[in-house]
């Protein structure tokens, strides 16, 4: 009887539980509303955190009253929040997520807003205007269905989206079916801004060129207003698309005049961009522990489904056991017990691997756009530094010994070395580093390398000295270039702790084999000596030993770099240093006789024999200084040069003028560097088109090749490489085509 009792007490309890927990629904529904209320606030405010806060408190209170539909809200904003700091490929999970929950209900709005949302990630963010144009037709389905606002809003970025890929009779279908509408929009002052810039679009494509400019000077002014909420951007790409709809008439007073507007309201723009840019990493610091919350949210709603089944299976089993015995009663419900404590313990394990594995990918995803934009952002203004700097000293050679232009030279280089180095570390541990084979005369390599450092061992009162075992094959196989860094960066950190002394640079034949010759390579100085204490330390990442020397200067990863390289020739370095008596690094590295092959490289070579030509070349480079810059270099050696800031302008000056090859900036406004090429190819063109860019060359190779781009330089560049590349392309294509 004690357990029939105690059954029966738990049936009651779990009715008891349902009615108090219908009463609670209706206070939840209330928070709820009032917590997506105040994310949709706080999203383009200057509290953007309060927006993921809100909507994470939306989303527990809901997941726990299985709201679908205030599910499927919350997920938006925070979808939402994750394309205000660029984390696009989350913006599109939560999106989706949201869409799941909101398939559940019957709100058109909610998918409405889904289905756009995705359009706008693709067609904006991804540059996947294909998948984007899917998204907002399937939003319209449901938009028409809403209201007239909506329908418009929707139809307007399915224009923008077609009349971006030049599919302007496509898109003027859809501005056709706004139109009856724009009139009833007047406070929607968004619409009415779209649909005029629009339709000046179209009308200009047209050749209606008094009916573009009317709308097109319409949708300025709707900028002009400053209406509440309305994007200031919008005034600054309005201005600059009426100066380039000037400019391409030939109205260049007008033109200049909005381009003057457009350049005052970005200095202004500017300021705020950096203040937003601060902004988006602490919002991004702050989104990290939000996503923390959300996958324990998930989890809890997980657990609590699984909570309610199983009480749904205990009631069943419970009227069955009722109306069988109490022993198989207890049985079971000793046995659910069990399997529920098993399975959480699962879950629960499960839960923090993923949490570990999310957060390890996320770190790993951080740090590469780091390195990337620190990459970028650097190298651009470096190249106008290092570029202007080359063009002063060519073009008044009058300040050839200036120690002013010498010391700005020095800085520059020094800055481009640091950059280089940091990049070089990253690389090693990204596993990014691949070793090429050509064939060289090692005590010719070694000569050079003594030659380039001349100038540091004059500067301490040294002496470089280079001896090669007679043993080694005159020609040897491997990665001439990397070989040259380390003895390089060994040598050139000798010299600096090394005064009135000398240092040896010594090859010496360890052992050879079938495959490979075995090479033992000695730098060895007479200087300042290492303390014992830190000599573990030395190939350490910025590691930089306190000797007497106060003119010392470095990053602290040049020996870091050395052991990277030799790891990767598969060799071993050791270091021996005594105080004041001097240091000696010994590595040894295998390499391929080439002594077989020297015949064939030589008939493999090709001279060319023709008379120098002047080549006509275009610059395609949004940047002023850049502009300058590389229009001076090609000049100053002959070349000719017109300049187009961005890629539509470049496929007009194609149409006019006959160019030998194009120079190609990648990250430009409009239009990339790939979609430009993309188009001068999809017209027929074959001319060499070389990227130009700050980015490193691995990071964009394959985009590269796809979109058509011959070859590619990275800022700041060695002018004599770019030359040589600039011919051998024209040569080429010469070849081909005789």
């Amino acid at each position: 009887m004690n357990h029939l009792f105690q059954t029966l007490l738990v049936i009651l309890c779990f009715v008891f539980c349902q009615v108090s927990n219908s009463q609670s629904q209706n206070t939840n529904a209330k928070a709820i509303q009032k917590y997506l209320r105040e994310s949709g606030k706080y999203l383009h405010s200057d509290r953007p955190e309060l927006s993921l806060q809100n909507a994470k408190k939306a989303l527990s209170l809901a997941i726990k009253s299985n709201d679908e539909a205030s599910i499927a809200k919350a997920y938006n904003f925070i979808g939402l929040n994750f394309v205000e700091i660029y984390d696009y490929d989350k913006a599109i999970d939560y999106y989706n997520k949201a869409l799941i929950h909101a398939e559940n209900t019957d709100n058109d709005t909610i998918k409405s807003w889904l289905y756009n949302n995705l359009g706008n990630v693709y067609s904006y963010n991804k540059d996947d205007d294909e998948t984007g144009i899917k998204y907002y037709l399937q939003s319209l389905e449901y938009a028409k269905r809403v209201d007239i606002i909506e329908f418009a809003y929707n139809k307007l970025n399915l224009v923008n989206t077609y009349f971006e890929d030049k599919k302007f009779e496509e898109g003027k279908i859809h501005l056709n079916e706004v139109r009856p509408h724009i009139d009833s929009l007047k406070n929607e002052h968004e619409a009415q801004f779209f649909y005029y810039s629009l339709s000046g679009d179209y009308e200009e494509y047209k050749g209606n060129l008094a009916i573009a400019e009317h709308n097109l000077l319409k949708a300025l002014s709707i900028c002009q207003a400053k209406h509440k909420n309305f994007n200031p951007l919008h005034e600054i790409g309005m201005n600059e698309s009426i100066s380039l709809f000037y400019y391409r008439r030939k109205q260049f007073d007008k033109a200049y005049k909005y381009l003057l507007t457009t350049d005052s309201l970005r200095k202004v723009d500017y300021e705020n961009q950096r203040n937003e840019k601060v902004k988006g990493l602490i919002k991004q610091i702050e989104s990290e522990e939000v996503t923390k919350d959300l996958i324990r949210m998930e989890a809890d709603k997980r657990m609590q489904d699984q909570r309610l089944l199983n009480s749904k299976i205990l009631i069943i089993l419970i009227g069955v056991i009722f109306l069988t015995t109490l022993i198989i009663l207890y049985s079971q419900l000793k046995l659910n017990k069990i399997r529920r404590k098993s399975n959480e313990e699962l879950k629960e394990a499960n839960e923090k691997l993923k949490i570990a594995k999310e957060k390890a990918e996320e770190a790993s995803i951080v740090k590469s756009q780091f390195v990337s934009t620190i990459s970028h952002e650097l190298r651009t203004p470096l190249y106008g530094v290092i570029g202007i700097t080359d063009i002063i000293e060519v073009e008044h050679q009058e300040l050839e010994n200036s120690p002013h232009l010498k010391a700005l030279k020095f800085s520059a280089n020094y800055l481009l070395s640091l950059v280089n180095d940091i990049l070089k570390v990253y690389k090693f541990e990204e596993n990014k580093v691949v070793l090429e084979n050509n064939l060289f005369n090692l005590e010719d390599k070694l000569e050079t390398i003594k030659d380039s450092l001349d100038n540091i061992a004059l500067k301490y009162n040294n002496d470089i000295l280079i001896k090669v075992d007679k043993r080694i094959p005159e020609y040897i196989i491997g990665d001439s270039i990397r070989l040259s860094q380390i003895i390089l960066n060994l040598v050139s950190n000798s010299l600096k702790f090394t005064h009135d002394g000398k240092v040896t640079i010594s090859a010496d034949l360890e052992k050879t084999d079938q495959e490979s010759v075995y090479i033992k390579f000695k730098v060895k100085d007479t200087g300042a000596g290492i303390p014992k204490e830190y000599q573990d330390k030395v190939f350490d990442k910025f590691v930089q030993i306190d000797r007497k020397e106060d003119d010392y200067q470095g990053t602290g990863l040049g020996l870091t770099i050395v052991k990277k390289l030799i790891e990767l020739f598969k060799g071993d370095i050791q270091l021996e240093s005594e105080i004041n008596k001097g240091t000696t690094v010994t590595f040894t590295i295998p390499f391929e006789s080439g002594e077989n092959k020297v015949n064939e490289f030589v008939n493999n070579i090709e001279v060319d024999l023709s008379l120098p030509k002047t080549y006509k070349i275009l610059i395609v480079e949004d940047n002023k200084i850049n502009q300058i810059v590389t229009k001076k270099l090609l000049e100053n050696h002959k070349f000719q040069c017109e300049i187009a800031d961005d890629g539509f302008y470049a496929l007009e000056l194609l149409e006019k003028y006959q160019f030998d090859a194009v120079l190609m900036d990648i990250n430009m406004p409009k239009i990339n560097g790939f979609e430009t090429t993309k188009l001068i190819r999809q017209k027929g063109y074959t001319i060499p088109i070389i990227a130009v860019t700050a980015f490193e060359k691995e990071e964009v190779q394959e985009k590269a090749k796809l979109s058509g781009i011959d070859d590619i330089i990275a800022k700041p560049f060695d002018t004599r490489k770019l030359f040589q590349m600039i011919r051998f392309h024209i040569n080429l294509k010469e070849k081909e085509q005789a």
